[in-house]
């Protein structure tokens, strides 16, 4: 669904059917600990750009909203973990580095990114 700012993130939820007026962001609803989510939120939020650059089916993030001093200055903090391997993730863009040794074609890209590496550049 599209958040307040426009990007898609199935997280988001909002219902306005009927005269209700529900928005809520769901991974935020999970994490007691978290601030109460607020639609500015959704701004700065990276989520949505972490799940379009990993589709992992293992990747199980969690959403902390922290309030500032005196509730100014709001920031998400991300955490990311692998069920399959129950590691945390440090970069939950790339995704868990067991499951990406464990994939076949990972190896001849790496190989690939290394050789463009050594190349001189022009």
């Amino acid at each position: 669904m599209k958040t307040p700012n426009g990007r898609e993130c199935p997280e988001y939820f909002q219902d306005f059917h009927r005269q209700r007026s529900k928005q809520e962001c769901r991974l935020a609803k999970r994490n007691p600990r978290s601030a109460r989510w607020q639609p500015s939120d959704c701004s700065r939020c990276p989520v949505p750009d972490i799940l379009h650059a990993n589709a992992s089916p293992t990747l199980r993030l969690s959403l902390n909203i922290k309030a500032g001093f005196l509730g100014i200055g709001r920031r998400n903090e991300v955490t990311a973990s692998c069920t399959r391997h129950n590691v945390p993730i440090a970069d939950p863009y790339v995704g868990c580095p067991q499951c990406n040794d464990e994939r076949p074609g990972m190896d001849l890209f790496r190989q690939a990114l290394e050789g463009l590496d050594d190349k001189p550049q022009e």
